[in-house]
């Protein structure tokens, strides 16, 4: 059973640049049965961060959230929904939401686990996937939510909470007694998150890590500008960085070629090779049996559900918030956010988006209905 409806946006699943729109019915209050609600996707985000949902989704299942028929998959994203009719209870018309969206004008749900800022969707075809992808926040009761800002908060929320988490993780294990954190694909926006919260808490915590910045040549001036990182340099001058430096490599781009290079300079002297997003989609083959430690994957929803069940969810989002507003302040002084509209505006920021055509300081956001 599929649970988006409308015109929606589908890619793929074996080849990513071959995309169309799926033309499905709209639905209305009389198809929700007893305990359902419709939302109507409003605007959401897309960045690279998207790409990799695609990049990976047989992997980590991404492309169960909301199914349409193979080979075609739809991209998840974030943003915000409306109410437009319910059969449940505690759910009214004209409710607005934030959380993980299709790529269509409508979704159907199914409420469950409601508390005062949020409900989970129990749809069976949900159950067996991450909790933090399944659960809509109110806004009328998110005290996070600014009108004014919800682009930011589409662009940049789910990015910033995997960049709290890695700097979460990375503190808890004192950072493998590295004094040094390279970050690959260091303009992505996950990237510059965990930069600037390794840099906004660096006196705090009495540990000066070098803040290192794996860049292209394009993206140079502009990563060198922002004032996150201590050092910033091209993929082509690995080999001048000082292999002598015990050093942490957390890895945004998911090129298989850089992250050799790394593991090969430094050898020994890489203390923790983390993988977490896959920008360079196309260049994701590795070589096997690197030097140094063995990459590992970062699944940002399972490490949050671990740290929430120790410190507690309130507690955590307490902490993500006291990061929240100070990046966000420094991150709307130099982004650009352009909104698109319409199938042929749609695909094409998709499309540019994948071939890697979005400039690091554009925020796009785009309108399902």
């Amino acid at each position: 059973m599929f649970n988006s409806a409308g015109d929606c946006f589908v890619v793929n699943q074996n080849d990513l640049h071959d995309c169309q729109q799926l033309h499905q019915p709209l639905l209305k209050e009389a198809d929700l049965n007893e305990g359902e609600a419709l939302l109507a996707v409003d605007r959401v985000a897309f960045t690279a961060n998207n790409i990799t949902y695609a990049a990976l989704g047989k992997r980590f299942q991404y492309w169960d959230f909301f199914p349409v028929a193979e080979p075609w998959g739809q991209i998840p994203v974030w943003g915000f929904a409306d109410v437009i009719a319910s059969k449940h209870p505690s759910i009214t018309k004209g409710t607005r939401v934030y959380g993980y969206l299709p790529m269509a004008p409508q979704l159907k749900v199914q409420p469950g686990d409601l508390t005062d800022n949020a409900f989970t969707d129990k749809s069976i075809h949900r159950t067996h996937l991450a909790l933090a992808y399944n659960q809509y926040q109110f806004t009328a009761r998110d005290p996070a939510y600014r009108k004014e800002t919800e682009a930011l908060q589409m662009l940049l929320r789910p990015l910033l909470i995997t960049s709290f988490l890695l700097d979460d993780y990375l503190a808890e294990n004192d950072f493998f007694a590295a004094d040094q954190i390279i970050l690959t694909s260091a303009s992505s926006k996950t990237a510059l998150g965990l930069a600037f919260m390794l840099q906004h808490q660096r006196a705090e915590r009495g540990k000066p890590l070098t803040i290192t910045a794996l860049t292209s040549n394009s993206n140079l001036e502009f990563v060198r500008n922002l004032g996150y990182y201590d050092k910033v340099v091209s993929y082509d001058q690995i080999g001048d960085l000082d292999a002598s430096q015990p050093s942490v490599s957390v890895d945004f781009a998911g090129n298989g070629t850089v992250l050799a290079q790394v593991h090969k300079h430094f050898a020994d002297n890489l203390r923790f090779s983390s993988l977490v997003g896959a920008a360079h989609w196309d260049q994701r083959g590795a070589e096997k049996d690197l030097p140094g430690p063995a990459p590992q994957v970062f699944f940002a929803p399972g490490y949050w559900e671990a740290r929430a069940k120790e410190l507690g969810a309130a507690a955590l989002m307490t902490r993500f918030a006291s990061l929240w507003q100070p990046l966000v302040g420094s991150v709307s002084a130099w982004m650009d956010i352009s909104e698109l509209a319409g199938e042929q505006a749609i695909k094409q920021g998709y499309l540019n988006t994948l071939d890697g055509k979005v400039s690091p300081q554009q925020g796009v956001i785009m309108r399902m209905r």
